[in-house]
């Protein structure tokens, strides 16, 4: 993305290649000629019982023993005639020696035709013992091991060719980090980056000192050496630190915590040291590690299943290069995490890392702002709100917020729309929640039914308490693994009482209890909901405090550490209370549910047979079934209200302006 990228490497150059192919044909030509210098052309190997016939018959001429290994036989020029005229050797050479023999050992052949002279009275020609020296057959036999030899030079000087332009195994230890400067093109900016403003409050100090670092220095304040970027996935850390990279108009360092994880010992130390020792050349500049939990986590940690050393040396490392810089060194580290509960302490301290900036969830203006930005590019229709997909997506990431937008896109595309309108994005919505649609997935009849009842039970009960979720929608179309859903919008609060709570569970369990009322029986459509209530029924015992019998304790232990540990911080009389509250907790809920659908049996049965013939139920139709909400009805009478006491406050015009106003106090 800018114009630090490392450079691609240079093409291989076309004369090596050619020089690696003229090798391979030097190869040939040797393997060839080293088959044209055989002396004496293409002799006949021959065994023992044939050359003692040719010795007997008085055939052969002369005997070499060549290096104690090979016997070569020359024949007799009437022997050569005789041999050459019969098919079987018309390819017998007529120069040099006609046959070979491999002796075995030259002590043993010496005896053997000495006793064939002694038995036949043939005189047998004595061996002469020859050991030759041909340059060229020894220079030839070298020439395959010269070959690998020069290919192997070739390739080292390939890697290392390599290693200067791509870290590769000769510069294994040297930084992996990418370099933003302020001439990149492509920087993003503040402007590029909605919601999130706090944070940019507080990231904009650090951009801030660097642009005028004196403003600071005049009145001794210290900029912080490091800042933390801590939230969920998807909420816009990376992006932020992006839009830092573009504001500050400094070097800008990006590196990802893996990318100090190698399986060479001590290369993620090197790697730390040659990141802070380029850093601090350019300074003044920044430093981003993205994920720096994959070396930060806490030493000691799970020790007793072999702890990884090497990450251990590499956090080492970074701690002492962080807090080994001067107070105006200028390098400044941001790092962004979603698991700051297990970084060590010594990262997370000041010295190093002096803030944390959380990046949360976008709330509704935010979400708004971000719709904004990942709109810019598309083409709209005209009924497409802002405001009201904002209030459809709680609980949504900048990066959940952009697939809506594509997926969006996709579906008017798909349906050959020349604009993208407020359906294609209501679709979208329902298929990153929900999943795809699977209308050819085979129901039978009374599973439709069943499924209608479950949802109309949800539905009925979730309106009808006054502090469960208002419903959106509902419908029986099988969506991913769910056989129907219920699309809610949820008050975005930040805390949550008991009665909230328990509404919200007694609106999970309404699904069974209609099956229940309705049929007098159950059924495994219910396995979310009991999974999500009893989590939430756990969570209210044992974490916020929520049961008298438990009291006002809570076992939730944020720092992380009871993942590795093998027990639980209260006694098992604790745990059988908790059990015991929790299920006390569920039946509750579920009562209260039972109740409500009792009391509104006809409504259960009219918006029930509504999904069996539409499949889809909108807020709308709740409404003209049960009326609305209880909270709709009180936000009416408070705004009329309001009106009524604005209208009532209005005072005539007085026509004597200069009039003075006196006050008079009474004091009882």
């Amino acid at each position: 993305m800018g114009g630090g990228r490392p450079t691609m490497p240079p093409r291989r150059p076309k004369g090596a290649m050619s020089w690696l192919f003229s090798l391979w044909g030097v190869f040939l030509v040797g393997l060839l000629l080293l088959s044209l210098f055989e002396e004496g052309g293409s002799p006949r190997k021959t065994n023992w019982k044939q050359l003692e016939e040719l010795i007997l018959e008085g055939s052969v001429k002369k005997i070499e023993v060549i290096n104690d290994k090979t016997a070569n036989i020359y024949l007799t020029k009437e022997a050569i005639e005789k041999y050459s005229n019969l098919p079987a050797y018309s390819s017998l050479p007529t120069k040099g020696h006609q046959f070979k023999y491999n002796i075995g050992n030259p002590d043993i052949f010496r005896e053997d035709l000495r006793a064939i002279g002694e038995e036949s009275g043939v005189e047998v020609p004595v061996p002469a013992y020859e050991y030759p020296s041909n340059l060229w057959r020894d220079i030839l036999g070298l020439l395959p091991m010269l070959f690998f030899i020069v290919l192997m030079v070739m390739m080292f000087r390939s890697m290392g060719r390599n290693a200067a332009q791509q870290n590769g195994i000769m510069n294994v230890g040297k930084s992996k980090a990418q370099i933003y400067d302020k001439d990149n093109k492509n920087r993003i900016t503040f402007k590029d980056v909605a919601g999130l403003e706090e944070a940019k409050v507080e990231i904009m100090e650090i951009v801030d000192f660097l642009r005028k670092p004196d403003k600071y220095r005049d009145l001794g304040g210290k900029i912080p050496k490091g800042a933390l970027l801590v939230g969920p996935p998807g909420t816009g850390k990376t992006l932020l630190a992006k839009a830092v990279a573009g504001e500050a108009n400094v070097p800008f360092f990006s590196i990802s915590g893996s990318d100090f994880v190698e399986m060479f010992v001590g290369v993620g130390a090197s790697r730390v040291r040659d990141l802070f020792a380029q850093a601090k050349e350019k300074a003044p500049c920044i430093v981003f590690i993205d994920e720096i939990d994959a070396i930060g986590r806490a030493r000691g940690k799970n020790a007793g299943f072999g702890g990884n050393d090497e990450r251990e040396n590499t956090l080492n490392q970074l701690l002492t290069e962080m807090d080994g810089f001067g107070s105006n060194s200028g390098v400044i580290v941001l790092a962004a995490t979603n698991r700051v509960d297990i970084l060590d302490k010594a990262l997370t301290r000041a010295g190093r890392f002096d803030r944390q900036i959380d990046v949360g969830l976008p709330e509704l203006k935010e979400r708004e702002a971000i719709f904004g930005v990942h709109m810019r590019k598309l083409k709209l229709a005209d009924d497409v709100n802002v405001e009201f997909l904002a209030k459809q997506t709680p609980g949504f990431s900048g990066a959940d917020i952009a697939n809506v937008c594509n997926e969006a896109a996709l579906i008017a595309a798909r349906h050959d729309k020349k604009a993208i309108d407020k359906e294609d994005f209501l679709a979208a919505v329902d298929r990153i929640i929900g999943g795809l649609e699977k209308k050819s997935k085979i129901i039978t009849p009374q599973e439709k039914r069943t499924i209608a009842y479950h949802e109309a039970g949800h539905a009925t009960v979730s309106w009808l308490l006054e502090h469960a979720n208002p419903l959106v929608k509902v419908t029986i179309i099988p969506r991913g693994r769910a056989l129907g859903a219920a699309w809610y919008l949820p008050e975005e609060r930040q805390i949550t009482t008991t009665e909230q709570m328990m509404h919200e569970m007694a609106s999970l369990l309404a699904g069974r209890a209609s099956e229940q009322l309705t049929f007098g029986e159950i059924s495994t459509g219910a396995l979310n909901d009991l999974e999500r209530a009893t989590k939430m029924s756990y969570a209210m015992v044992s974490y916020y405090g929520m049961s008298q019998s438990v009291g006002n304790r809570s076992y939730y232990d944020s720092t992380g550490q009871s993942d590795y540990s093998f027990s639980k911080p209260y006694s098992e009389a604790t745990s059988q209370l908790i059990d015991k509250e929790a299920k006390g907790l569920i039946d509750k809920a579920y009562e209260r549910a039972v109740e409500v659908l009792t009391a509104n049996r006809e409504g259960l049965k009219e918006l029930a047979e509504l999904l069996l013939e539409k499949e889809v139920v909108f807020a709308e139709d709740l409404e003209r079934i049960y009326g609305k909400r209880k909270k709709e009805l009180e936000r009416e009478a408070e705004e009329a209200a309001k009106q009524d006491a604005a209208t009532s406050s209005e005072e005539p015009e007085d026509d004597d302006k200069g009039a003075e106003v006196s006050y008079v106090v009474t004091e009882e």
